[in-house]
């Protein structure tokens, strides 16, 4: 079973949840949950709910207590203070503290396939509805930290583009992309750059690779070899080759991560 989560409290997810059922036809069930309604619909033989919840987006570590998923993808509205326009996709989870839902030092597993799939119609839909939005990954941030795969799918980053619902429209379809195409690609760990790596998400749409978990430089200084190995085995696929945005990393932690990754057993891409 495949589940899609909006919060009742998230504007903009309910408004990708709500194009989602509008051209997707999802039918309204006998089942519901935190008082509302559950919503079907069959995909290649898979059973897809589509619910919503009473609590923010980040809060829901409770969820596996109650469904059992082999993938749950999130949507939700994306906020930054720059407020740029972005369609962004990424994998929740905590590479330090947990100062935003889930668990401390612990992230999800990481679809890399769904996600690129996603970032892939994306940047379609941007292309064929003419939006002025960037496409971008963003790193591995913010709770819950679940033992499925579990990936977010956002619209942003203000209120002005939360109620935008043609971009709410092409979010939709980037999320059943991650559904319908069940690619396989050959997946990598990114570390380094910036929270929105635009070479990382460039890569992705000109390679044949997946990124799964993405480390940014600011997380860098709190990563040891045991959260690096994390990321890595909590990928969907199997990851051999971890991506260094080179110059996104400080001088001072050069040294340390490629001793750390060519001691995991990780063959290393620079860009």
């Amino acid at each position: 079973m495949i589940l899609i989560v909006a919060s009742t409290k998230d504007l903009a997810g309910v408004n990708i949840a709500q194009q989602i059922m509008q051209h997707y036809d999802f039918e309204e069930s006998s089942e519901s949950f935190h008082q509302n309604p559950v919503y079907l619909k069959r995909i290649r033989s898979r059973e897809v709910k589509l619910l919503f919840i009473n609590e923010e987006i980040i809060d829901t570590q409770f969820i596996t207590d109650f469904f059992k998923s082999e993938l749950l993808i999130f949507v939700s509205r994306h906020s930054s203070v720059s407020g740029i326009p972005t369609l962004s996709v990424h994998t929740p989870g905590n590479l330090g503290k947990a100062e935003f839902g889930g668990v401390p030092k612990k992230v999800s597993v990481s679809p890399a396939s769904a996600m690129k799939d996603t970032l892939v119609e994306m940047t379609k839909e941007k292309e064929e509805m003419k939006l002025d939005y960037e496409i971008s990954y963003e790193c591995t941030h913010h709770g819950p930290s679940l033992d499925v795969p579990a990936m977010f799918t956002e619209l942003g980053s203000s209120q002005r583009e939360w109620k935008d619902l043609k971009a709410a429209e092409a979010v939709a379809h980037a999320t059943m992309a991650a559904i319908s195409k069940s690619s396989s690609f050959p997946a990598v760990l990114g570390i380094g750059g910036p929270h929105y790596n635009k070479k990382f998400t460039k890569m992705a749409l000109t390679t044949e690779k997946a990124f799964g978990h993405i480390i940014p430089k600011y997380a860098i200084s709190v990563v040891d070899a045991e959260m690096i190995r994390q990321c890595a085995e909590r990928t969907v696929e199997n990851v051999e080759t971890v991506v260094l945005d080179w110059k996104g990393i400080r001088g001072e932690y050069k040294e340390r991560l490629v001793k750390i990754v060519d001691e995991i057993g990780l063959s290393i891409l620079k860009v």
